[in-house]
């Protein structure tokens, strides 16, 4: 059958995180001095061994249910866990959750193979992303500020859309989008359990890019790359 569309992973398969997650003690620290500018007075140790405790108890829930709420709620949780009450609306929140975002944007640039890459495929696939991320914000900020957002025809982030990859849900959300059968799209992603086993359980292809050791469990990929250079000649096939 003639594929139509490729979707992507965002984070480590266009995206690259740099420095083994280095970022999260800067963005901390920038979050802290949002709230301790608006009135919360509290210890940086105190704030984030609560923000911790809270990140942990809503991940454990989120890997039960694959739900994923917005980062925000990590952001009002804490708060209420010191005696703060704030809704997950409130500005102090949301400008908690931006002050994070704009600090880990630094530690994520661009594959150097991803733009040569799309913009062959783009001449004969419909592209898009699935991408599990609690602040859908900042993807679209990357998309944009790495130039490739006009790449894709649709963009679903897990914390728009409340469930996460690999949960059949937000696959068949994105298929939606787009109105192709699962059958005619490939999906690339790095990791096995979110990437190779979502996208196979919905029925795509499996486009599995190897940036670390992982074993595969519940299902195996149809192809093995290693660089994203290597994805067009790979899709050549279909």
């Amino acid at each position: 059958m003639t594929l139509e569309a490729v979707l992507f992973d965002m984070f480590d398969t266009l995206l690259m995180i740099q420095g083994n997650h280095s970022f999260h003690l800067p963005a901390m620290k920038r979050m802290y001095e949002h709230v301790s500018t608006n009135g919360i007075s509290v210890s940086f140790e105190k704030f984030h061994s609560t923000y911790i405790t809270v990140r942990d108890k809503i991940i454990a829930e989120t890997d039960l249910n694959l739900d994923e709420p917005h980062f925000n709620l990590r952001v009002a949780e804490t708060l209420k866990s010191l005696g703060y009450k704030y809704e997950v609306s409130d500005p102090i929140v949301k400008g908690a959750t931006n002050a994070f975002a704009e600090e880990f944007m630094k530690y994520v640039c661009i594959d150097e193979n991803a733009e040569k890459m799309l913009n062959t495929l783009n001449k004969k696939f419909r592209l898009g992303i699935i991408s599990n991320f609690a602040i859908p914000e900042c993807v679209h900020k990357l998309l944009n500020v790495n130039g490739i957002n006009n790449m894709f025809e649709v963009v679903v982030i897990s914390g728009e859309v409340n469930k996460r990859k690999p949960s059949p849900e937000i696959f068949t959300i994105t298929l939606d989008k787009l109105g192709v059968p699962a059958e005619k799209v490939a999906f690339v992603g790095d990791t096995v359990d979110a990437d190779v086993d979502g996208a196979k359980s919905v029925g795509m292809k499996s486009i599995y890019i190897k940036r670390r050791d992982q074993k595969f469990f519940k299902f195996h990929p149809d192809h093995i790359i290693n660089s994203l250079s290597e994805l067009p000649v790979t899709l050549e096939q279909y």
